[in-house]
């Protein structure tokens, strides 16, 4: 029982049985057609030989065989044309045993014309090894039949048939060798110029992506804050049938909405295009400097939830940090407290600063627990933006519930805790 099988499986070259019943034999090699160059040099070998044989012309007079053994070494010739691309290795073996036995015949210019062609081909189309050796091959074999042609003739008649030699072996490798070389150079620069291309267009990706990551980051920490504020005090005006208790909630989403509005005037300047003028010039980042102002503002946010909070600067005095290093630990700052405000349970809100020199540190702790009340909710994108800015600068970060008597807090309870290291150097204020 035969049965074929699949195109890509793969049997042994003696054939298999499966399953006691099934015997598959692997397919022939499967020959590839002629290329059309091929075909037509060949014919036209074909033909001239053909009519230069009917017009008598031949290269060794009348010293050899006549007739059709003329045309013998011509057809060889002639069929190894087509392989000088698929299989230019045996081409150009069966071809060098055409000229030889040409030799013995009157000859023909068209067999050695195809000859020239089937060693250039050899040269240009075989492997790389076969291109570095046969160019050396048909130099030795030119010194063989020169060395030979001068002991048999002993006249100066040997040395032109050395030259003839190689004009016919020696020349059309060099040839060979010279327009591969060209070749693969240029497939070498085209190849590098794709991946080129495709390099400039994965760093193209990658700055679209990791700007895109940016503006994500600065849209959320400047917005989420003042949304955060405005939807926990809405909900506790819509709960709670309180008068002054929805002006004083009222009053707190004015605040939050109009400093949100300015947030993202500022971010829409940073992302249009600015010029000389001073109403078009985007304001300059939040430093440091703001933290009174930020915590003063999630005080006023949070006293409706029972929340306290609490700046201990214990940085001191020397010289400015570097503004990515106030930026993000600004924003961390900023986040951290958005967080408490939308999560925390009533409770203190301890925000640190701390330096050393050789980096910044920055901690904020809240209450962890459940929260009574409104509460806004959450997508987690907050700790994400975090940890990449802290990451830019090759930081530490970390953030998590942990004890209270690891940091400030009650004994026996816990605590959200939010720590960064942001490195700094001290001697050029570079981070």
């Amino acid at each position: 029982m035969y049965r074929r099988l699949g195109r890509y499986v793969e049997v042994p070259a003696r054939g298999a049985v499966f399953d006691g019943g099934v015997t598959a034999f692997p397919r022939p090699p499967r020959l590839h057609r002629p290329h059309r160059e091929d075909v037509l040099i060949a014919a036209a070998g074909l033909l001239g030989g053909v009519l230069l044989w009917a017009l008598g012309l031949h290269t060794q007079g009348s010293r050899g065989l006549t007739g059709l053994w003329v045309l013998l070494p011509l057809v060889a010739m002639s069929l190894m044309e087509l392989l000088r691309r698929s299989a230019p290795r045996t081409a150009l073996f069966v071809a060098t045993l055409a000229l030889l036995a040409d030799q013995f015949t009157v000859g023909s210019v068209a067999t050695i014309a195809m000859f020239t062609d089937i060693v250039y081909a050899a040269v240009l189309y075989g492997s790389p090894s076969a291109a570095r050796r046969i160019p050396w091959g048909t130099a030795l074999a030119t010194v063989v039949v020169t060395v030979a042609a001068l002991s048999w003739l002993r006249s100066p008649e040997g040395l032109f048939l050395g030259v003839v030699a190689g004009a016919i072996s020696v020349a059309p490798a060099t040839t060979g060798v010279l327009v591969r070389n060209h070749r693969d150079a240029a497939e070498a620069a085209r190849l590098r110029a794709e991946q080129t291309a495709l390099l400039a267009e994965m760093d193209r990706t990658q700055a679209v992506t990791a700007e895109r990551a940016r503006m994500a980051r600065e849209l959320h920490d400047m917005v989420a804050n003042h949304l955060s504020a405005i939807a926990i005090h809405s909900t506790a005006a819509l709960s709670l049938d309180d008068a002054r208790t929805t002006k004083d909630a009222l009053t707190v989403i004015r605040e939050n909405s109009v400093a949100g509005l300015a947030e993202m005037r500022r971010l829409i300047g940073l992302l249009r295009e600015s010029d000389d003028t001073d109403d078009r010039r985007p304001a300059p980042a939040p430093t440091l400097r703001a933290l009174d102002s930020l915590v003063e503002q999630a005080r006023t946010n949070g006293a409706s939830s029972g929340l306290t909070f609490t700046l201990a600067d214990r940085r001191g005095e020397g010289p400015a940090l570097p503004a990515p290093v106030e930026m993000a630990a600004y924003r961390i700052v900023q986040e951290s407290l958005t967080n408490a405000l939308k999560h925390a349970p009533r409770g203190p809100v301890t925000v640190s600063l701390d330096r050393s020199r050789r980096a910044l540190r920055v901690e904020v702790v809240s209450p962890y627990g459940d929260r009574p009340g409104p509460r806004a909710p959450g997508s987690g994108a907050g700790l994400v933006g975090m940890r990449e800015r802290v990451a830019l600068l090759d930081g530490e970060f970390e953030a998590g519930p942990v004890a209270a008597d690891d940091a400030a807090g009650t004994a026996g309870t816990k605590i959200w805790r939010v720590r960064a290291e942001l490195p700094v150097d001290e001697e050029d204020g570079a981070a």
